[in-house]
Order: structure tokens, then C-alpha cells, then sequence
């Protein structure tokens, strides 16, 4: 996953220009509504730790700072995991942050509905299209922070006993384990760990 500050866009999602940009005919609520909004229909919906991303500062307790501007930049990417795979649905096409929000909102809303109406297939068809990206110059493979569940500014000791605790689930001699996994983790942690030395 990605930090929620700065924005975090997919690589190869494409961007609104500026000047294409829209207010919005709804009104939304703020920014910490919104966000709120959004966790609760992806708990709804089954999924799992969200991180909503943004050009707007926050606060220990998740809140934006009220003392700050709008940033030039409205764009919100929503990231969190649904069905084992990180997922991401990102929105620029209004022209501020908590609009944005809201249509991510209500994105997820209408997908939860085709859900709980029984239309499962054109769900799994549309989050096919929302699979979290590598930013530019990261290979396919996923990154270190999604391998070992952390946040990608988190500290050696977390790394190292999030290394531990996966490695127990992933070595070959535990069931369900593999060589793959292992190397997987592995990687990991060396990714991680170069991170801190930079």
C-alpha cells in the first residue's frame, strides 16, 4: 500500500487536465465526511485496509489540517485490498479534493449494489480494472510494503518483525509454504531494509 500524503497516482491511470477540470453538481460534505463515507462502503463491501490518498496534510487522528489551501493538484486514489488484490480507484475529473472523494464514494456505492444485486461477475470485471499499478520504474513485481503489510515509511524493527512473522507462514518446510513465497519475502525485506540505508 502507499502513504495517504502526499498523492499517490497509479502509474498509467491517466490524468484530467487541468483545464478539463469540473465543479461538481453535488455538494459534498468535507473531505473528512468523504473519507469516512468511503471506508464505510469498502468495509461493506468486504475490504481491507484502505488508504486514501491526497494532496491535503493530515492530522494523527486521519483529519485534514482545517488551516490548510486547496492544493492545485484535487486528485484522490483510493487503495485498499478486495479479494486478495490490492485494488485502487483513483479520481481527478472534479476540480476539488472532497469532490473527487465523493465520486470515489459513490463508485464504490454502485459496485457494492451490482454486488449485493447478484451481478458478482461484473464486479470481479470492473475491479480487474482497478488492480493497484507498480509506479514508474518498479517492475511488476508487488512492493515491498504490500509483500510485508506495512506502511513504506515504517522502521527497521518493524520491517524485521514483519519479515518474522511472514516467514514463519511462507518458509517451504510449513504447510503452505513455498520457495517462491520465501524468495517473495525475501526480496522484500532487502527492499525494504535498501530503503532505509538511502
Amino acid at each position: 500500500m502507499t502513504d495517504a500524503y502526499p498523492l499517490y497516482w497509479p502509474s498509467g491511470w491517466p490524468r484530467t487536465p487541468a483545464h478539463r477540470r469540473e465543479f461538481s453538481r453535488f455538494k459534498p460534505e468535507g473531505l473528512a465526511a468523504e473519507a469516512q463515507y468511503i471506508v464505510w462502503e469498502l468495509e461493506r463491501l468486504g475490504a481491507r485496509s484502505p488508504v486514501i490518498s491526497t494532496n491535503m496534510a493530515l492530522r494523527r487522528d486521519g483529519l485534514p489540517y482545517s488551516s490548510q489551501k486547496p492544493p492545485d493538484d484535487p486528485g484522490v486514489a483510493v487503495y485498499f485490498e478486495f479479494d486478495g488484490r490490492q485494488q485502487c480507484i483513483p479520481c481527478d475529473r472534479w476540480a476539488k479534493v472532497e469532490e473527487n472523494a465523493r465520486a470515489v464514494w459513490k463508485s464504490i456505492e454502485a459496485l457494492r449494489g451490482l454486488d449485493r444485486w447478484g451481478a458478482k461477475s461484473f464486479v470481479d470485471a470492473a475491479f480487474s480494472g482497478f488492480t493497484a499499478l507498480p509506479s514508474p520504474g518498479e517492475s511488476n513485481a508487488p512492493h515491498w510494503s504490500a509483500v510485508l503489510g506495512l506502511p513504506r515509511h515504517a522502521s527497521r524493527a518493524q520491517i524485521e518483525d514483519a519479515y518474522r512473522a511472514k516467514a514463519r507462514s511462507s518458509h517451504p518446510d510449513t504447510t503452505g509454504g513455498s520457495h517462491e513465497a520465501m524468495s517473495r519475502l525475501n526480496a522484500a525485506r532487502e527492499a525494504a531494509l535498501r530503503t532505509l540505508e538511502a
